[in-house]
């Protein structure tokens, strides 16, 4: 079992080729999950497969669950220009994370 503080979760931002579309998300294994986003079940009907949102352009680490959920239940919350922010201030140039992982 591992002690308190010691697991890992990120909570994550995808858009899709022409950067038109937001999907917010929190995982414990980021890599595992990009990996199911690409390449989901066939006729899924998922957001992130109806949109073709694969591509990773915002991610944060916490150790404790509970934070995570709050921070990705905060992002949601926001407004488009608000989330666009938040991308911009760290990867201004919206570069896709995934081979990054």
């Amino acid at each position: 079992m591992k002690t308190k503080g010691t697991h890992n979760y990120y909570v994550y931002i995808l858009t899709n080729k022409r950067k038109t579309v937001l999907y917010t998300g929190v995982t414990n294994n980021l890599k595992e999950r990009l990996y199911f986003h690409g390449n989901p079940e066939p006729f899924s009907k998922a957001f992130t497969s109806r949109y073709r949102c694969f591509y990773l352009i915002y991610y944060e680490h916490f150790f404790e669950i509970e934070d995570a959920i709050k921070r990705e239940k905060q992002i949601k919350g926001w407004s488009r220009d608000k989330k666009n922010s938040l991308i911009t201030n760290t990867n201004p140039e919206w570069k896709f994370l995934n081979d990054t992982i």
